[in-house]
């Protein structure tokens, strides 16, 4: 069992509790877990991707098989886990005084054996089918990222994560244009783009500071896109909202009490009455 107290379920998150566990016990067989979208694509028709996650596309490289619980039964034995972490765990945590995350990961290795040691269960066969990791650290960390491909336009650059990267031109690159290259994100931060393995160096042409009402922000950065949207709201002045009348050149008129036109008063008025009274005293 490995356990990580992390801000949020995420990909790295489970690349980093991964990584634990195959340095201190070695490649499993398999692994058995829930349905989570970080184990499993949730669309069977989705169109992008190559019809598995990134933490599947890991475990494909490292020999090991995924399988999610289906049946209610199995459902069950993955929970029954999640119900002692959320109870006994909590209690734990809390007679010791543990209020930081920091120190509840420093408690939980302790955890962890008192509670194998007290309700472990001797399995049927007792070998350990466990394999040794044979991997270099570089390689294991390159495994171990999130690694996609991008579409080279004409221009040396392409698009990630609402970013404009560009590639430097060199003779490797001038021949790029119209194919995909890879991405390899990692967990601190850090950004590799490959050509058949090939390290190829590039710039941030062009980053989108611009956060639009319709974006996906994922959970670990929710809170620094709020503070920047509520920073561009505090210094745009409210817009005025225009009906369709005033649109349309649309003036309103007088109509109330007291505010209709005075003709008997009106210049235009009194020259055609005096100019009728003139031509009836003619007549006369």
């Amino acid at each position: 069992m490995q356990l990580r107290f992390v801000r949020s379920e995420s990909a790295f998150t489970y690349f980093e509790a991964l990584e634990l566990y195959l340095k201190r016990h070695g490649a499993p067989i398999a692994f058995y877990s829930d349905k989570h979208s970080v184990f499993r694509v949730a669309k069977k028709d989705a169109k992008g991707g190559q019809g598995m996650t990134q933490f599947g596309r890991a475990l494909c490289e490292l020999n090991i098989e995924i399988l999610c619980a289906n049946s209610s039964q199995a459902k069950g034995r993955v929970e029954r886990m999640n119900r002692t972490l959320q109870d006994r765990l909590v209690k734990e945590l809390r007679l010791s005084g543990i209020d930081t995350m920091e120190a509840g990961n420093a408690f939980l290795p302790d955890f962890v054996e008192d509670y194998n040691a007290r309700f472990a269960i001797v399995p049927a066969r007792s070998e350990d089918l466990h394999r040794p990791l044979n991997l270099a650290p570089d390689r294991l960390t390159e495994i171990l990222c999130k690694r996609e491909q991008r579409y080279v336009g004409s221009q040396l650059t392409f698009s990630f994560e609402r970013k404009r990267i560009m590639l430097a031109e060199t003779e490797v690159t001038r021949g790029l244009v119209g194919r995909y290259v890879e991405t390899y994100a990692y967990a601190d931060g850090r950004l590799d783009v490959r050509w058949k393995g090939f390290s190829l160096p590039y710039q941030v042409f062009d980053e989108d500071q611009r956060v639009t009402h319709a974006a996906i922000t994922e959970n670990k950065r929710l809170g620094d896109v709020l503070a920047y949207i509520k920073e561009r709201q505090d210094q745009q002045a409210k817009p005025v909202v225009k009906s369709n009348s005033d649109k349309n050149g649309y003036v309103k008129r007088a109509r109330g009490p007291g505010r209709r036109k005075d003709f008997m008063s009106d210049p235009v008025v009194i020259a055609r009455r005096e100019k009728a009274l003139s031509r009836q005293q003619a007549a006369e």
